[in-house]
């Protein structure tokens, strides 16, 4: 039981790890909360974690089909989207204007509401939670309770070290490399948000336009298969004997039998 448990939790963080590491909104704006705040990654982290564990237990308790119902992903689709390019274009804008040490105080306080926000407003990441994070919860419960509280722990102290690491590699870049470096970041990190945004309202402005899917064709349904009755004994090349039954199967003992005897 024991080994069954701890090869499931390693699965598990190679599946979260896969998801965690893949390019996306939080990253970038882990990457720009960094260059300003040690450990803005550890609050976006958290922020995150207030969503997910949450969701979590939605979707044990079934909810995983509402989540996953078109008009869930058009909502979180356009809120998602529309904070990105918010926040991308406030980064963009901050660039332009003389540094203020105390205004830039007051922003590093935000990356705990960030974390919360680019989660809940993220389709792809409720995506992911009913389809590839559902089967990792049927399987957590399979082996106990505690395999899933492990299993929820697990996948959020993924987040937590990456993007604490993200954040820490932006904050020791810029120090190292000046503030053109923390610009050019911050600049980049922007425009992703921007450019992410954008994407995030294409697709759920989109969704509905495709109409609902094609009916099934006729092709898929059931075919009935007709047989012909057998033919009788003549026309089948078997001589018509007084040995032929009625039926018009020639008996055993016919030469054209194949299972004679």
């Amino acid at each position: 039981m024991a080994g069954t448990l701890w090869l499931f939790l390693l699965q598990a963080a190679g599946i979260s790890l896969s998801g965690v590491l893949a390019p996306g909104p939080v990253t970038a704006a882990t990457l720009a909360a960094g260059a300003k705040s040690r450990h803005a990654g550890a609050l976006i982290a958290l922020g995150h974690g207030l969503v997910e564990f949450p969701l979590m237990l939605l979707v044990v308790a079934g909810a995983g089909a509402l989540l996953a119902r078109p008009a869930v992903a058009v909502g979180v689709g356009l809120v998602g989207g529309a904070f990105l390019v918010h926040l991308g274009i406030s980064i963009l804008r901050d660039l332009g204007r003389p540094h203020d040490p105390a205004a830039s105080a007051r922003r590093t306080d935000r990356p705990l509401w960030t974390g919360v926000v680019l989660t809940a407003g993220n389709p792809y990441f409720l995506l992911w939670w009913v389809t590839v994070g559902l089967a990792l919860t049927e399987r957590a419960l399979e082996i106990g309770r505690a395999a899933f509280v492990l299993f929820a722990v697990v996948h959020w102290l993924c987040d937590l070290v990456w993007l604490e690491a993200l954040s820490w590699a932006s904050f020791r870049g810029t120090r190292l490399m000046g503030e053109n470096l923390q610009r050019r970041v911050l600049g980049l990190c922007g425009a992703a948000l921007v450019i992410l945004g954008a994407m995030f309202i294409r697709d759920a402005v989109a969704r509905p336009l495709r109409g609902p899917e094609p009916a099934a064709t006729s092709a898929s349904a059931p075919v009935t298969v007709r047989t012909r009755p057998a033919p009788p004994a003549t026309a089948r090349g078997w001589p018509a004997t007084s040995d032929t039954t009625a039926g018009g199967t020639p008996p055993r003992s016919c030469p054209g039998w194949p299972w004679r005897s």
